[in-house]
């Protein structure tokens, strides 16, 4: 039987560095000729990176982009290259070309265009129709997908295979959320089982922007055997030695019966070469779930801070726990070396907290400075004293303390450089408990879409990873504050965590209406509340910087409602 050597990959790139892309391709792609790969795949739009969006709206973006396509080609030899890139004709299309021997032997286009989530593909992109050519690769007839393609149970995967199909390559970048590579999982092997062809998952990896792409390439059999599998959120080089066994006879025996199509045209791009088998493949383990969140965070924030030019970053630590794990995230994410966390004690901030805040710069060897803000403070009450003359101290007087220390971190950004990264998580976010201009003025909001339950999991997960208390055991234990008046606790403002949080998630992630909340046996009055603060706080969110994402919803390009609306819920 045939045997193909099969490489997947995975690479970190950067959206819009055509040079620099084309650089990591040709760096995987030598390799694969130096392995004796028979085919290499790479991921979906890898020219451009992705989502390139609104880039591909302008002729020399797109024409680049071709030209960057053509140098790889040129580059190639007997191991054949498929490489996303966006392709122009009457129309544009999310592409794949295969390449081998100097030159572009074929291209297959995207069929099926998410437009859903955090997709527009439709915006940019016409979906293909034709399902072929088959491209003959050591003897094998290989089927190119992208994506998309593989979601759908009546998409090309099951045709190319009845119409002579042995292997299918389906390139991908497929954004995380968590759980999702388990769900990829599933509909992989029933695809691979139902058209009876091995199938290779080749996954983008690294931030873009909100979006985390985790990687996790896998390579399934023709019973839908998960065989092979690539890390999780970190870049890899996959190779899988592939014996491709004759399908017609599982596929015969089929009791649903036979998919039938024409056969499709084939393209000849090698010869066959069998080669002795190298090792077994390698199946990486998967992440327990809070550790697969705690990854996507620090991934996410390392390519956001470097792709976009910084190399430092500041945090304002208050000895809270939402503090705190953003200032360990960005300590793994981008090296203690390159974080200042900025202590900015006021008249209430407790002497425990302090001391958390200390101790925690102590263990992870981070920067710091301390930046009173005593003086300012009580400068900007003498300020206000007039206009504020018979009114009762509150909220604005509260907030005014972290106005204070957004003008402080944002200021201190200016002159050295460095991004400031904020501390909100997603309970605050979507409740509105955050002061804009405030503590959410930043370049990037590291826990933006971790609910609060959430970011206690991930705090106890990083002490059990590291055996210790890298988190100081009182930043878990003490009741939350903002620490904006005396003996203040979030629970004055909000409902407790665990009572708020799964309103939350069904309220934003799940579009529940207040009516379906009632039927879920939720308390009417909390109900009423929480999505009352929700709703009044789009204006809020919708200034606030991106952050990670690591939910099926999260605040952002994923969910876009009107600031100016008046449905009840």
């Amino acid at each position: 039987m045939p045997r193909l050597r099969i490489a997947a990959a995975q690479l970190n790139l950067v959206v819009g560095d055509l040079d620099g892309n084309v650089a990591r391709i040709l760096e995987s792609y030598e390799r694969a000729e130096s392995e004796g790969c028979d085919l290499v795949a790479f991921p979906e739009l890898a020219i451009t990176g992705y989502p390139p969006e609104d880039l591909l709206l302008r002729p020399a973006f797109v024409a680049q982009s071709v030209e960057a396509l053509e140098k790889v080609a040129t580059r190639t030899g007997r191991t054949a290259a498929i490489i996303g890139f966006p392709e122009p004709d009457a129309d544009l299309y999310n592409a794949a070309a295969v390449c081998a021997g100097g030159k572009v032997l074929g291209v297959y286009r995207k069929h099926l265009l998410p437009n859903y989530a955090v997709f527009d593909e439709e915006r940019y992109f016409e979906p293909w129709k034709v399902d072929g050519p088959l491209f003959v690769v050591g003897g094998v007839r290989v089927a190119v997908t992208i994506c998309e393609d593989a979601w759908s149970p009546s998409g090309p995967i099951l045709t190319q295979a009845a119409a002579g199909a042995e292997l299918v390559v389906n390139i991908n970048a497929s954004p995380y959320y968590a759980g999702r590579l388990r769900e990829r999982d599933t509909m992989l092997a029933t695809r691979a089982a139902d058209a009876s062809v091995p199938l290779v998952y080749l996954n983008l990896v690294g931030g873009q922007d909100e979006l985390v792409f985790d990687g996790g390439s896998m390579v399934f059999d023709e019973g839908g055997h998960l065989i092979a599998r690539a890390k999780q959120f970190e870049e890899d080089f996959l190779v899988v030695d592939l014996d491709v066994q004759p399908a017609f006879r599982r596929r015969a025996l089929d009791p649903r019966g036979r998919t039938r199509a024409a056969k499709l045209p084939e393209v000849a791009v090698s010869d066959a070469q069998i080669s002795e088998r190298a090792a077994p493949p390698r199946l990486e383990p998967l992440l327990d779930p809070v550790r697969e969140v705690y990854a996507a965070l620090v991934l996410g924030t390392r390519d956001y801070v470097r792709k976009t030019g910084f190399t430092d970053v500041l945090i304002g630590l208050s000895g809270g726990v939402d503090s705190t794990l953003v200032a360990v995230i960005a300590a793994e994410a981008l090296g203690p070396d390159h974080v200042t966390c900025v202590l900015m004690p006021s008249r209430f901030s407790s002497e425990g907290s302090v001391t958390d805040a200390r101790t925690l710069i102590e263990t992870l060897g981070v920067r710091s400075l301390t930046v009173p803000i005593e003086d300012a403070h009580t400068a900007f009450l003498d300020m206000l004293a007039e206009p504020f003359a018979g009114t009762d101290s509150g909220t604005a007087e509260e907030n005014l303390q972290a106005r204070i220390r957004g003008t402080i971190l944002m200021t201190l950004s200016n002159k050295f450089g460095s991004m400031v990264l904020t501390t909100g998580n997603k309970s605050e976010f979507a409740t509105g408990y955050s002061t804009l201009y405030g503590d959410m003025a930043g370049g990037f909001s590291v826990i933006k879409d971790v609910p609060k339950t959430l970011v206690y999991a991930l705090c106890r997960n990083i002490n059990e990873r590291a055996g210790r208390a890298v988190i100081p055991e009182t930043v878990i234990d003490k009741p939350p504050s903002a620490e904006l008046r005396p003996d203040q606790r979030d629970s004055d403002s909000l409902p407790p965590y665990e009572v708020l949080d799964p309103i939350i998630e069904e309220y934003v992630e799940n579009d529940k209406s207040v009516s379906e909340l009632l039927a879920l046996g939720f308390d009417p009055d909390t109900v009423r509340r929480v999505a009352k603060l929700v709703d009044r706080n789009e204006y809020k969110r919708r200034q606030a910087p991106p952050g990670v994402r690591v939910s099926p919803k999260a605040f952002g390009k994923d969910r876009r409602l009107p600031i100016t609306n008046r449905w009840p819920g």
